[in-house]
């Protein structure tokens, strides 16, 4: 059985990625998977990586118990909107604070490689945008998914990635963020 956590970069309850992460964790519960959440606006911490890597910052409560949730989980599904070609501010934050050396990764010494102390876990990216997915891709080289996939998970071990984007979210019809609900609902039941 597989452990599946659930994290959402969204800072809105009442935005559509909140309904994304409901209709994912029902379709893992369906399944049988264990399923854990870490919605980050509710976390209260700071997300700002004051020293950068010169001095450890200590982690507050909420973001320890949000590293046992990642440690625990075989899977990980992010979910977060594209604002400005990037991730949310708080989204950021909550990766800069806690995918720290040692953490989630150990620079080797005299050396330019690095271990990836993730290694054996996989992920999905869902996000959502106001363009097609492919114009983000071709017109902006998806500058989110390189930066959450390439930079940080795949950097930590973290592999496969798979992305799925939602979008036009923008004037979207019910009809429509009906179809995305059941597609995401889907990709939970199948614990991708």
């Amino acid at each position: 059985m597989k452990n599946i956590l659930i994290i959402n970069g969204h800072p809105n309850p009442l935005s559509f990625n909140f309904g994304i992460a409901e209709s994912y964790l029902k379709g893992a519960v369906a399944s049988g998977a264990t399923v854990e959440t870490i919605t980050i606006a509710d976390l209260k911490f700071n997300p700002n990586l004051q020293f950068g890597y010169q001095k450890r910052t200590e982690l507050e409560p909420d973001l320890l118990e949000s590293w046992e949730k990642i440690k625990r989980a075989d899977h990980l599904v992010w979910i977060h909107p594209v604002w400005w070609g990037g991730l949310p501010a708080i989204t950021k934050g909550f990766i800069d604070r806690l995918f720290l050396p040692g953490m989630a990764f150990q620079y080797r010494e005299n050396s330019v490689w690095w271990d990836k102390l993730l290694k054996g876990k996989t992920a999905h990216i869902i996000t959502t945008l106001d363009q097609p997915g492919w114009y983000y891709w071709f017109s902006f080289g998806r500058p989110s998914v390189n930066q959450l996939k390439k930079s940080t998970l795949e950097f930590c071990g973290v592999k496969p990635v798979k992305v799925t984007y939602i979008g036009i979210i923008k004037g979207s019809a019910d009809l429509q963020r009906a179809k995305w609900l059941e597609k995401v609902y889907n990709l939970g039941l199948k614990n991708k």
